[in-house]
């Protein structure tokens, strides 16, 4: 087997089992409630962390155009 025919393998491997996992998750509600909320917590985290350092970003790149 070779390098590349090892890593398609194990790419179809992997997408098999993202699917399935996910077929899982969204037919069970208990799990689906859970997915929900991590989904919230992780996006109300990592939105405002995002827009805090693009501010500060164009903050540091204005001073240098001044």
């Amino acid at each position: 087997m070779t390098r590349e025919n090892a890593r398609l393998v194990a790419d179809v491997v992997l997408a098999s089992a993202g699917v399935a996992a996910a077929y899982v998750v969204l037919t069970t509600p208990p799990l689906r409630r859970l997915a929900s909320v991590g989904l919230r917590i992780w996006l109300g985290a990592t939105i405002p962390v995002y827009l805090l350092r693009q501010v500060r970003q164009a903050w540091m790149e204005s001073a240098r155009a001044a």
